[in-house]
């Protein structure tokens, strides 16, 4: 459930700075940052998630995106003892699991003033899933192989973002952010589930007979954050931390604890010219250790998990108020995603 509670983590898609002046070298305007890309043909650099210029007031910006996740991993349990180093007594089982995901999303951005920006996103979410499975110290003529799919809507998120100063004096933008995020996808403990079983009818997993499209948890993430121009770059880092809301499941379950998570992304983003910019970037998350109780007085806790994504990304400036951002994310952990492609347009009105 990696993807579905972390990566609920944040979804603004980019920095937009001011001036051509950034880019050129020249001093940075006295008047608070907060505009869209200038009209005459000013910088535009794409930072990914994170963001340092808020939408000017009064402006309203519609973002439809599309995203694509694949990951996969595999897996060996054993369930025996060790007579020697090299001999196993029990069961081993191995797995490999194959998961895609398509998301498209429509997201809202409005300026309140020129420091305050509020935010809606709306997903939809496909997501296919293959595992295979074969017991390793059991005779079998052929894999045990599940294939299930789900498509529906996604957990919903709202957002606010606030710039805390103007960055005179040489000093880095500050954009304080918190987002909420809903359970409106489909809940992952209320969907359909299949026993797995080996040619003897002994049970050794249980899968989804229908993929979830949400995490099943409300989430809170604060967030801060730093932009610092610097000719002809633009620095940028972000800190967070997910508070993922615990919650009775019911239905055998019990309470679940998700476990929060602390994130960190730093990077930078380089104009190459007035309407094409690219971004090299790393994010990091830390999922906390989760864990779950129920009455039958069944009680465990499982490990942290570590998520960290290299990002690659490119803008280019469609028309004076569309924008093309391509970004490409590498899994460097093992609990993160192979592959993450993601393309938006934002669209000024």
């Amino acid at each position: 459930m990696k993807k579905d509670i972390t990566r609920l983590l944040g979804s603004i898609c980019m920095i937009t700075l001011l001036s051509t002046s950034v880019a050129h070298g020249q001093t940075m305007p006295e008047k608070p940052v907060g505009k869209e890309p200038r009209q005459d043909g000013g910088r535009t650099v794409a930072i990914f998630e994170e963001r340092g210029v808020l939408t000017s007031k009064g402006t309203f910006i519609v973002e439809p995106s599309l995203q694509y996740l694949h990951s996969s991993s595999s897996r060996v349990a054993i369930e025996g003892f060790s007579v020697i180093p090299a001999i196993t007594i029990g069961l081993i089982n191995v797995s490999e699991l194959q998961r895609d995901t398509f998301i498209g999303a429509l997201a809202f951005r409005y300026g309140l003033t020129t420091r305050l920006e509020v935010e809606a996103k709306i997903p939809y979410v496909y997501r296919d899933e293959s595992i295979r499975e074969r017991e390793f110290s059991q005779p079998s003529s052929s894999d045990i192989i599940q294939n299930s799919e789900g498509n529906d809507l996604g957990d919903i998120e709202f957002a606010i973002h606030y710039q805390l100063n103007r960055g005179k004096g040489g000093f880095p933008y500050l954009v304080a952010n918190i987002r909420v995020k809903s359970r409106t996808g489909n809940d992952p403990f209320e969907v359909e589930r299949e026993i797995l079983q080996d040619s003897n009818g002994t049970e050794i997993g249980e899968v989804f007979k229908e993929q979830p499209t949400g995490s099943g948890f409300w989430g809170v993430q604060p967030s801060l954050t730093i932009v610092y121009p610097t000719d002809p770059a633009v620095l940028y880092a972000n800190i967070s931390y997910l508070w993922n809301i615990e919650r009775n499941v019911g239905d055998g379950f019990g309470r679940i604890d998700p476990g929060d998570a602390v994130g960190v992304s730093f990077g930078l983003g380089f104009a190459i010219n007035d309407k094409t910019s690219f971004s090299l970037g790393y994010d990091h998350s830390t999922i906390l250790k989760s864990s779950f109780s129920n009455s039958s007085g069944t009680d465990a806790q499982f490990d942290q998990i570590q998520i960290g994504t290299f990002l690659v990304g490119l803008s280019q400036r469609l028309t004076k108020k569309t924008t093309f951002n391509l970004s490409l994310g590498m899994g460097v952990t093992d609990e993160a995603s192979d592959l993450q492609l993601t393309m938006r347009f934002p669209i000024s009105f």
